[in-house]
């Protein structure tokens, strides 16, 4: 009789064990396909950020708008659109980048000033600054600080470079510089140069791409080194040519052009960011002034495009019911190619 029973109650355990493991592999098996359609949403993700400033027709900055007042389109094809609405108070990490060869050192009793201007914004806690130097080659001075005092000394140390000005390397270093900023900071760079590229080694196409990958807004100063650039300049014959409503195909050989004729300006025109000549010093207190103070007057716009095409594509940001009044944004952005 006991032997009847313990046999019992080892076939009842027996049953247990298999019911327990059947409800272990359910789980198991559950988990494994929750985590699998996590992986899947996470890497279809195409979210691209298109920080966008609007002015009216006195070029005032226009606040108070909604995602909807937006249209943006990749490659002709509108997209829904995002708003964030926490711009305000985000971190923002800026690498200036100072020409200091060719006759830049002209310059330099301007560009000093530069420090007292940003101390506000460095003060307040949610700026950090690095500064690079370039003439023929870039000479990145330290890494981001958000101690004024060390700003404004390697302001006032500026030494006149040599012969060159190789702004595109600049453009790339200061974008892998921005690289190493912490995840949540918008990342700025404030270019201060002429608008001739003299020296690069960096290959105009790779910048291309690097700038259309990355999410880096760029504000550039310039000067002229002669009376008849300035002249051209003051009649918009620098601008870039880079205009809505160019083909997708030819944008990367627009870009290219554009580089050749005006580096800043047409690396201003693909991230969204202001372009300004000057030529006093008081036009550069102002210059200065507008951009620290359109840091925080940006709709911080997204957008995520569905399956978008590998390569360079082309964006534009404009009103719904413009009224006169135009946007800045990037206008283009780069897609990787998917992994299998």
């Amino acid at each position: 009789m006991k032997c009847w029973k313990r046999t019992a109650r080892q076939a009842k355990l027996r049953r247990r064990s298999r019911l327990f493991l059947l409800f272990a592999l359910v789980i198991l098996a559950l988990v494994g396909t929750s985590a699998a359609q996590e992986t899947t949403l996470h890497t279809q993700s195409n979210v691209v950020l298109v920080p966008a400033l609007v002015k009216n027709p006195r070029g005032q900055i226009v606040y108070g708008l909604e995602a909807k007042d937006f249209v943006i389109e990749d490659d002709g094809v509108e997209q829904a659109v995002r708003l964030d609405e926490s711009l305000d108070s985000q971190a923002i990490s800026i690498v200036v980048a100072i020409q200091t060869g060719r006759r830049a050192s002209y310059e330099f009793p301007r560009i000093r000033g530069l420090s007292s201007i940003l101390e506000p914004i460095v003060s307040q806690g949610h700026a950090k600054i690095g500064v690079v130097e370039f003439d023929s080659q870039v000479h990145p001075i330290h890494d981001f600080t958000g101690n004024a005092d060390r700003i404004t000394q390697d302001l006032n140390d500026l030494q006149p470079g040599d012969g060159g000005a190789a702004i595109l390397d600049a453009v790339d270093a200061s974008i892998k510089l921005l690289e190493e900023a912490p995840n949540g900071h918008e990342r700025v760079l404030l270019l201060i140069s002429e608008t001739r590229d003299h020296g690069s080694q960096a290959k105009m196409d790779e910048v291309v791409a690097e700038i259309g990958q990355r999410n880096v807004l760029v504000y550039a100063l310039t000067f002229s080194p002669s009376l008849s650039n300035i002249l051209d300049t003051g009649r918009g014959n620098n601008k870039a040519e880079m205009h809505n409503g160019v083909d997708f195909l030819d944008l990367m050989n627009r870009a290219r052009q554009a580089m050749r004729k005006n580096v800043p300006s047409a690396i201003v025109s693909m991230t969204g960011g202001e372009y300004e000549p000057f030529a006093t010093g008081r036009k550069f207190e102002q210059r200065v002034n507008d951009f620290t103070n359109h840091l925080h007057s940006r709709y911080l716009l997204s957008i995520q495009p569905a399956n978008p095409r590998p390569g360079l594509h082309q964006i534009r940001a404009r009103l719904r019911e413009p009224g006169g009044n135009t946007v800045l944004a990037r206008t283009s952005y780069w897609a990787e190619a998917r992994s299998e």
